[in-house]
């Protein structure tokens, strides 16, 4: 498992944390995420050959947010 942190923009509250760890443990190749609106950050732990770090970072734009990748 890889451990991929990557800086976001755009989360407010623990509503807009729910919906990118939402969409993001939605990919398959990703055990766990967790999101911090105040730190502006997400930490994804995923299988590196099924999801690398430009799909988590669509994935959070899909979302709504800007991801800093």
């Amino acid at each position: 498992m890889e451990r991929t942190t990557i800086d976001v923009s755009g989360m407010s509250c623990s509503g807009c944390e729910e919906n990118v760890v939402d969409a993001l443990e939605a990919l398959s190749g990703v055990s766990s995420a967790t999101a911090d609106h105040e730190a502006g950050e997400v930490r994804v732990e995923h299988d590196g050959d099924a999801v690398d770090e430009a799909t988590i970072g669509n994935t959070i734009e899909d979302a709504g947010y800007e991801p800093a990748v």
